[in-house]
């Protein structure tokens, strides 16, 4: 390590007992400063680590040490000493320096929350003063895994023959997918750029170019209602190949998430599943399921028909039931709780019914009064339970919509039992996606990935007569309930891409200037090719075991898309707004 001497010759975190008798020099800031009797001790912590510093009544800057504050940016020089009350609680904690001078490099006002790893900001806080949060050393970590795990995957990649190529962030603006971020153009008054949701269309002009592996990490924007995994702005791991098909797509990417797990965690993937996107949506009411934990989905509406009399049941659609392993024991106040969770606006269900297993094998359930112990007795073989399980049961008119209900309920069980483990990793690829999916905002079939994703060719034909039964020959990489990345196979023929836009309900004119780029790209020779996108802030998170990409962000976006630190988005001033030829009405709701 190449240091500044005029400064430092070593840091605050390397030095160790067999440094001991060297002179050195530090630099960092205090951590905190304890006066114990005639003795005053100082941690001073960098980025590397923190070491103790001693001074002694007497000594010449022993004073000066006295007015220290906490943050402050100090130099110090002194000798190297074994400690007589060592702290293993940090690597340097078998030494400490007997300071020969201090020397004060700035001052620093009382920061507005403590620099530690337990501290006691809030979010909000933390993020308007982000400079001083990322100097914990929890938040310092975390982007320190996220560029090694950069440099790991360029470094699989290139050992892969793929090129790292930088596409234009000053696009024009599409439909489908998210919202986008518009910049106005001053030198062409009234038009706009758009930030890219990522950079589809112009890696597959690279395929077209003859690139025939490519990737980009590479920022991406989509302005869309955030929660924990999402940013207004984030960060792809973004590729393409040529002449490829969608087992060598998953193959290739499935390898490099090995290779990751391995550098990173020292865990050897086995070879993935592959599980079709309906069966995902039956088992676990998830496109993303999270396979730590079993709580597989039994249908129950066929059973319950033969039982009629529940009104709730008897007008439902759909009727679902999940068995929790040894959880007969809840209370009624907690089971009570999990009613009012699956009734929460978010997540939407009028109610939920319950069924304990007893000791003797019995069924006790909360619609006794509806059902015989044959119907219950029943219900327990349907659902595998054993005494002491518990079974919970939810009911909707909308199938999909109830399946995603008793998935919230899924999981929070797994929360509630522990079962989520954030040291183990359960990985698997989503196939067979629906290539449309409705929308009531737009009341039309929308792409469900995107306009350029390939039809599985043993559907084609439903392109004209029943669309909405198409499949896309795309696929997800899941783990541990995060979509970690997903792609696609591209339509690369200039008829098939016409129809799928036809299908969107694209006019020709409109299709043209949207993406008449693309298209008349295709005219050119276009090769077979598909693609794959990891996103780097989900995969830095799931490996770090944070709950929110935030926290493996530099400087984050709040809730509200807000940057609390920076002030913005804000107002530009009537000057900028001239020079644009742009005038602000607000609408009143």
């Amino acid at each position: 390590m190449t240091l500044n001497t005029d400064y430092r010759t070593k840091t605050c975190g390397e030095l160790r007992l067999e440094d001991a008798g060297r002179e050195v020099t530090l630099v960092g800031w205090v951590q905190r400063v304890r006066k114990m009797g005639g003795m005053t001790f100082i941690d001073l912590r960098d980025r590397y680590g923190i070491t103790q510093l001693v001074l002694s009544e007497g000594d010449k800057d022993f004073e000066l040490a006295n007015t220290l504050g906490r943050e402050w940016v100090l130099q110090a020089t002194g000798k190297v000493m074994e400690r007589s009350s060592k702290n293993s609680n940090i690597p340097t904690g078998d030494i400490e320096i007997i300071v020969d001078r201090l020397n004060v490099l700035n001052k620093s006002l009382t920061p507005p929350f403590t620099i530690e790893e337990n501290t006691d900001g809030g979010d909000d806080l933390r993020m308007k003063y982000r400079y001083l949060d990322l100097r914990r050393a929890s938040v310092r970590r975390n982007l320190e895994l996220r560029h090694r795990m950069t440099i790991l995957i360029r470094n699989f990649l290139d050992s892969q023959k793929f090129i790292e190529v930088e596409t234009p962030f000053l696009i024009g603006s599409t439909p489908e997918g998210a919202r986008d971020f518009v910049v106005p153009s001053r030198m062409n008054p009234g038009q706009f750029y758009a930030l890219p949701q990522s950079p589809q269309t112009l890696k597959q002009l690279l395929m077209v170019a003859g690139f025939d592996r490519y990737f980009q990490i590479v920022k991406c924007f989509r302005d869309e209602d955030l929660r924990a995994d999402r940013q207004p702005e984030f960060t792809q791991v973004d590729c393409e190949m040529s002449f490829v098909n969608q087992d060598d797509i998953i193959n290739m990417f499935e390898e490099m998430a090995r290779y990751l797990f391995r550098e990173v965690r020292g865990v050897e993937l086995p070879k993935l599943r592959q599980m079709p996107w309906a069966e995902a949506m039956r088992l676990y009411g998830s496109d993303k399921p999270d396979l730590r934990f079993g709580m597989e989905f039994v249908e129950l509406k066929d059973l319950f028909a033969k039982y009629p009399g529940f009104g709730v049941f008897d007008e439902a659609k759909y009727i679902g039931g999940i068995c929790a392993k040894g959880c007969a024991s809840y209370t009624r106040k907690q089971l009570d709780q999990l009613t009012d969770f699956v009734k929460r606006p978010q997540i939407g269900a009028k109610g939920m019914v319950y069924a304990r297993v007893q000791d003797d094998g019995s069924v006790k359930s909360s619609v006794d009064k509806f059902y015989s112990q044959e119907a219950l007795a029943e219900l327990k073989t349907a659902m595998g339970a054993e005494a002491g399980d518990l079974i919970l049961i939810l009911s909707g008119e909308d199938t999909m919509k109830t399946r995603k209900q008793l998935c919230e309920l899924r999981l929070e069980m797994g929360n509630q039992l522990g079962l989520r483990d954030k040291d183990k990793f359960e990985c698997l690829w989503i196939i067979d996606f629906p290539l449309f999916e409705w929308s009531d905002e737009e009341q039309r079939l929308m792409s469900t990935h995107h306009p350029f994703t390939m039809p599985n060719p043993d559907d084609i034909p439903l392109l004209d007569s029943d669309p909405a039964k198409v499949r896309a020959k795309a696929y997800d990489f899941v783990c541990n309930g995060v979509e970690l990345g997903g792609g696609s196979l591209r339509i690369h023929n200039p008829e098939l891409q016409a129809k799928m836009f036809e299908v969107l309900g694209f006019t020709p004119e409109k299709a043209q200037a949207q993406f008449g780029f693309l298209m008349n790209a295709f005219k050119y020779g276009a090769p077979p090719h598909a693609g794959l996108a990891y996103g780097l802030d989900r995969w830095v998170s799931i490996m770090a075991g944070l709950d929110s990409i935030r926290d493996c962000i530099a400087f984050p976006k709040n809730n509200s898309g807000r940057d609390v630190m920076l002030d913005a988005p804000a107002p530009l001033d009537d000057v900028q707004l001239d020079e644009l030829q742009l005038k602000v009405d607000l609408k009143q709701e």
